[in-house]
C-alpha cells in the first residue's frame, strides 16, 4: 500500500510539475513571432534549468528515486529549448552575450564540475547527500519571486501580480511533493516542498483577502514576465521536489 501511495503522490507531483515547466511555453511563442525577447529576462530560465539539473542528478543517484528524475529531465529539455530561442532572438548583443556568458557558467562549467567531482571523489552515500542538499538550496532561492509577488499583494492591496491559477498551482504542486517527502521520509523533498505548500497556502489566503473583479482583463507584457518569474519559484518546488 505504501509503494502505491509513493508511486501516486510522485506520478502527481510529475503532472503539477509539468505543468510548471510548460508554463513559458506561451511567453516564447510571442518571442518567436516578434523574433525578439524585447524586455524578458533570461535569467529566471537559467536558473531553473540549473536547479533541473541537479534534481535529476539527485533521482539518479538516489535508489527508488526515478519519479524525481522522469520529470526534471522533462525540464530541462524544455528550458535547453528555451534558452536556445532566447539566444537567437535576443534583443541585443549585449543581451545575447549575457545569456550566452551565464548559460555556459551557471549551466555548463558550475554543474559539470559539482558532478564530476563528486561522482569521482565520493561514495554514493555523500553523492546523495550532496546532490540533494544542492537541490534544497537552489530551489530555496527560487522562492524570492513568490514572496515578492505576495509582498507587492499586500503593499497595492491588489492582486494584479498574483494570479489565482498560478497561487494555486504552487499550492498544490507543494502539497503532493510533500506528501510524496513525507512517504519516502526524505528531507531534501519535504523542505522546499513543505515552504511552497506554506507559500502557496499564504497566496491563496491574501488573494481571498484583497481579490477585486477586474475592470480590465488586458494584463501588460511586463506583468507577464513577472508572474513567470513566480512560476520560476514553483519550478523550484516543482523542481524541489521533482
Amino acid at each position: 500500500m505504501a509503494i502505491s501511495l509513493i508511486f501516486i503522490f510522485g506520478l502527481l507531483g510529475n503532472i503539477t510539475t509539468g505543468l510548471v515547466y510548460l508554463s513559458p511555453v506561451k511567453t516564447f511563442w510571442h518571442i518567436v513571432q516578434r523574433r525578439s525577447t524585447e524586455e524578458f529576462e533570461s535569467f529566471p530560465y537559467i536558473s531553473k534549468l540549473l536547479n533541473a539539473y541537479f534534481w535529476v542528478w539527485y533521482g539518479v543517484v538516489k535508489p527508488n528515486s526515478v519519479l524525481v528524475a522522469t520529470v526534471n529531465g522533462f525540464g530541462v529539455v524544455l528550458e535547453i529549448i528555451f534558452l536556445i530561442i532566447f539566444l537567437l532572438f535576443a534583443s541585443t548583443r549585449r543581451m545575447r552575450a549575457k545569456t550566452g556568458i551565464l548559460v555556459g557558467i551557471l549551466d555548463v562549467v558550475f554543474p559539470g564540475v559539482a558532478v564530476l567531482v563528486t561522482q569521482l571523489t565520493f561514495d554514493r552515500d555523500v553523492q546523495i547527500e550532496v546532490s540533494g542538499f544542492l537541490s534544497l538550496c537552489f530551489s530555496m532561492v527560487a522562492y524570492a519571486s513568490p514572496l515578492s509577488a505576495m509582498k507587492t499583494v499586500v503593499m497595492t492591496k491588489s492582486v494584479e501580480y498574483m494570479p489565482f491559477l498560478l497561487s494555486f498551482i504552487l499550492f498544490v504542486n507543494g502539497a503532493v511533493w510533500t506528501v510524496y517527502a513525507v512517504l519516502t521520509k526524505d528531507l531534501f523533498i519535504g523542505i522546499p516542498n513543505g515552504s511552497g505548500f506554506v507559500l502557496g497556502t499564504a497566496q491563496l489566503v491574501l488573494y481571498a483577502i484583497y481579490w477585486k473583479p477586474n475592470k480590465s482583463s488586458s494584463i501588460s507584457k511586463e506583468t507577464t514576465n513577472d508572474l513567470e518569474d513566480v512560476l520560476q519559484h514553483h519550478q523550484p518546488l516543482i523542481t524541489s521536489n521533482s
